[in-house]
């Protein structure tokens, strides 16, 4: 989990995803117009929506939102254990990194988000992660979105006697 912040004509936006290291697919993310532990809680409700989380290694760096007793408490919620990053240590949350940084290469920086509302460019985020998730192909993945490659690896499971 990492927060990135995106300027907007009528303020800041602030991006929270959850990623999966299996398959590289963001799991939950919430934006807001500020930086508090409920931006992340929230981001973590969503990544846990109808999934049982239980076991999951979430890691982080050491904002105050990720050692908050909110976030802390919905980890526990969740019965997942929390990482977080040693003091200037930016490599153990590079997926995440390179999540956000394919985000802003490939749609944010092609447009002047200054002069679009924090709306839109809510929108347009959603839509993005759904293409990310559903369509956008992934050497990672053998060429396969993450979502598409999660639900292949799942079907080549043997499946529980009757």
């Amino acid at each position: 989990m990492d927060i990135t912040e995106i300027p907007c004509s009528d303020g800041k936006l602030y991006l929270e995803a959850v990623l999966d290291c299996f398959d590289g697919s963001i799991q939950g993310f919430h934006m807001y117009d500020n930086v508090r532990a409920e931006l992340c809680v929230q981001a973590l409700e969503n990544a846990c929506r109808g999934v049982k989380r239980e076991g999951m290694i979430l890691h982080s760096d050491r904002g105050s939102q990720f050692t908050s007793q909110l976030f802390r408490q919905g980890v526990r919620r969740h019965k997942i254990t929390q990482s977080m990053s040693g003091t200037g240590r930016c490599y153990d949350n590079a997926r995440r990194e390179s999540f956000l940084a394919t985000l802003k290469k490939e749609k944010l920086y092609h447009m002047d988000t200054t002069k679009l509302r924090c709306e839109d460019v809510k929108v347009i985020i959603f839509r993005y992660i759904h293409y990310y998730n559903l369509r956008r192909i992934s050497s990672v993945n053998g060429g396969l979105p993450p979502l598409i490659y999660r639900k292949n690896y799942r079907k080549s499971l043997p499946h529980p006697a009757a």
